[in-house]
């Protein structure tokens, strides 16, 4: 794709160091031939972490974001799942979860091999969540890991990457994937995360161009638009 274009036809596939996943409209990827799911920065219990300083928030973060999370993985059914860091807003945040929550969460990894890589949040995830904890993983060219690091066959989070962009005279601003075919960035997942705009200098660090594009997550289909033209 060049830098200059804009593609507003349907965009489901996003192609990284040679492999093809699909980017599901939630912000999650899928892996057809490993049957793997990988979704970032679910930031659970964000809400109470706000609520503890003060902050309040409506305390529905986390049951939002496992809803999110179920219905993706029923659409693809997956046999892996790998969480991208930073699932957990802070260090006792799995401490907070309800026995309601634990229940959705243990059943969304039944008959599943779950993978929590560790984040800048979450660096010590306890084994009572169920799953296995990694710093990073590798299959095939493609390694998972929570902060990019320009890497080729790299897919990371942490950046939580929106795209700015001006059409009929107003702006808009939606979550996004970014990627430049090489390495990818996704967008993040949690109910309650905000996002960094692609141009901001943290992707020329892991681009160093603006030759990568953004898949824009929209209401019914995917926008691939080159980050040359966002603002």
């Amino acid at each position: 794709m060049h830098a200059d274009s804009i593609i507003t036809a349907d965009m489901s596939t996003v192609s990284i160091a040679g492999v093809t996943l699909a980017a599901d409209l939630s912000g999650a990827l899928y892996w057809e031939e490993q049957k793997l799911l990988v979704v970032s920065d679910l930031h659970l219990e964000k809400g109470s972490s706000y609520a503890n300083r003060g902050v309040l928030l409506p305390p529905y973060d986390t049951i939002a974001t496992l809803g999110r999370l179920g219905a993706v993985i029923a659409r693809h059914d997956p046999r892996i799942v790998i969480a991208l860091g930073d699932s957990f807003h802070d260090l006792d945040a799995h401490e907070r979860l309800s026995p309601a929550n634990r229940e959705v969460l243990s059943a969304l990894q039944m008959r599943r091999d779950w993978i929590w890589i560790s984040g800048n949040h979450d660096p010590a995830l306890p084994p009572d969540l169920g799953g296995t904890v990694a710093e990073e993983v590798a299959i095939g060219p493609i390694t998972f890991r929570h902060e990019p690091t320009g890497a080729a066959g790299e897919i990371a989070g942490h950046l939580h990457p929106k795209a700015r962009v001006s059409t009929r005279g107003r702006a808009v601003e939606r979550r996004c994937f970014a990627s430049d075919g090489a390495r990818a960035v996704m967008p993040a997942f949690g109910a309650y995360t905000g996002g960094l705009n692609i141009r901001d200098a943290a992707f020329a660090r892991i681009f160093q161009t603006l030759g990568f594009v953004a898949h824009v997550l929209g209401d019914r289909r995917m926008h691939a638009i080159a980050a040359s033209r966002c603002c």
